[in-house]
């Protein structure tokens, strides 16, 4: 028993959810992929860190991961950089793409694989995959005009621009196409992804982006091209059968998700981490910028190729910069490896789990960020930890700490477990500092540090109540802090005043 009456034993109950949640599970995430055109930004890093959050729980509940992320290396905008730059796109790609794989050591991030659409592999996947939907009477050629924003890589509708400018990208030039290119249907699929949408009532997460994108496919679908010709834009993976084309960036890109797992040719594990028809199984994590990709248009080339569909789509807004869109001419965009190397990665981490919107716009300054940091991590949990385990390291006072993975079961952690569930990682992270202000508030009450010297029993029962709490505190930390969560069971594990950690030092506010 804990001190104060509270059971820390595992009962019939935890047992139960000890069967729920460390069964082996197969869970599958992924990021959109990046374009290469330009470095890495604050946004990258937001939906890459929320999706390593959601993958290291599952790791954390017993489920085999596959978290894929990576770069989206063709396209027009990918060409017109390498031109801009006079470097040939495929060496140009190569150096972007590595500029963002090192994202993964700057930002902590525990992704198993990292796709890249000109790799070989996924250039096949992308030939078999048309072929598929050739064979399902899905693709057809004709010569057509429309307007396009080479930002989006979309086509786009005179009711979708303000002043003829497309509202993401307002600084670039709406294009005239005319050209003879291949199709996709997808006019065919309105009525199988509304029937799909209804049957699956949490596709996409939020509400109200769902709502979005069941009034857009409503509203009647227009078909899309889906190639370009090969003498105006040849960076791009060739159209079966036909050499005077490539692949539009956004057929080719999208089907990463399935080519990062071995489709078509590993079928084991495209089954055991994609699912099948009845029990879908992917994640995906995407901008509000791609929710007509996400879920409608890749919805409906798997629907063409006869594949599952995903299972969610995650949408998040994006990220602000004193009210105002980042851009280098304003001077307000925000390098994330520089906030992750100036004030630490977990410091990053906790930004984007707890103070960041999961999925509204989300404002950064560098003085609200200073302010988050300092008063909840630095005087917050690092202030807590090292006082609760200087108490105890002073007072010769232990327990014997388990692994995160063996505590996640117990009972204690039921309505954390609810939260990460639903992927609500604000909800998650507030019930974390709930638990910090808890602690420090039993501290101020208690007073052990008076105590110790009248009554030494009861002294040490509270420091060891406390260091539970610094064990629980630990363990819901290890998805969204697994540098802080790993130093705090170290220290808990060998109590020594050189093992306290100094989690977040002091800082003044620069940038």
């Amino acid at each position: 028993m804990r001190p104060n009456g509270i059971w820390y034993d595992r009962g019939a109950e935890s047992l139960l959810y000890l069967f729920i949640y460390m069964e082996k599970r197969n869970f599958y995430i992924t990021t959109t992929l990046p374009y290469v055109n330009a470095e890495p930004h604050l946004g990258h890093a937001l939906e890459f860190i929320q999706a390593d959050i959601i993958a290291r729980y599952q790791k954390l509940i017993g489920s085999e991961v596959v978290f894929n992320t990576g770069t989206d290396e063709h396209g027009t905008k990918v060409y017109r950089k390498a031109q801009e730059a006079k470097k040939d796109p495929q060496a140009y790609v190569d150096e972007y793409a590595a500029k963002f794989d090192e994202m993964k050591s700057a930002f902590n991030l525990s992704y198993t694989n990292f796709i890249r659409t000109t790799n070989p592999d996924h250039k096949k996947a992308a030939q078999d995959f048309w072929k598929r939907c050739l064979e399902a009477g899905d693709i057809y050629k004709q010569l057509y005009k429309v307007k396009y924003c080479v930002g989006c890589e979309l086509e786009k509708t005179d009711s979708e621009l303000v002043d003829g400018k497309c509202p993401i990208h307002p600084t670039l030039e709406i294009e005239l196409i005319e050209e003879e290119n291949y199709f996709f249907k997808f006019s065919k699929y309105q009525q199988p992804l509304l029937d799909m949408y209804q049957a699956h009532p949490d596709f996409v997460l939020p509400d109200f982006r769902f709502n979005e994108i069941k009034e857009f496919v409503k509203a009647g679908l227009q078909d899309f091209s889906i190639s370009r010709l090969k003498e105006k834009m040849p960076w791009g993976v060739e159209v079966p059968d036909d050499d005077s084309q490539v692949m539009y960036v956004w057929f080719d890109a999208l089907i990463n998700y399935i080519s990062t797992l071995g489709w078509p040719n590993d079928t084991a594990k495209f089954e055991t981490f994609w699912g099948s028809k009845e029990n879908p199984n992917a994640v995906q994590v995407a901008g509000k910028d791609n929710l007509r990709q996400q879920s409608a248009m890749w919805q409906s080339m798997l629907l063409s190729a006869d594949l599952p569909p995903s299972k969610q789509i995650l949408i998040h807004g994006f990220i602000t910069s004193g009210g105002h869109k980042m851009s280098k001419s304003v001077g307000n965009v925000v390098d994330p490896f520089v906030v992750a190397k100036r004030y630490g990665t977990d410091s990053l981490r906790y930004w984007v789990a707890r103070e960041a919107n999961l999925f509204e716009d989300s404002d950064f300054t560098w003085e609200k960020f200073y302010e988050a940091y300092t008063a909840n991590l630095v005087n917050g949990l690092g202030n807590l930890v090292a006082r609760v385990l200087t108490m105890a390291v002073k007072n010769e006072v232990k327990i014997a700490p388990r692994q995160a993975s063996e505590l996640i079961s117990d009972d204690l952690f039921h309505e954390y477990r609810t939260f990460m569930d639903k992927f609500e990682l604000n909800r998650a992270s507030d019930m974390i500092w709930k638990e910090i202000q808890e602690t420090d508030r039993y501290i101020q009450e208690q007073e052990p540090f008076k105590k110790i010297k009248v009554d030494v029993d009861a002294a040490k029962r509270d420091l060891e109540y406390l260091l539970y709490q610094l064990e629980k505190i630990a363990v819901m930390l290890t998805p969204f802090m697994p540098n802080s969560s790993e130093q705090i069971f170290a220290a808990l594990t060998s109590p020594d005043a050189v093992n306290i950690p100094k989690l977040f030092p002091r800082m003044e506010l620069t940038h």
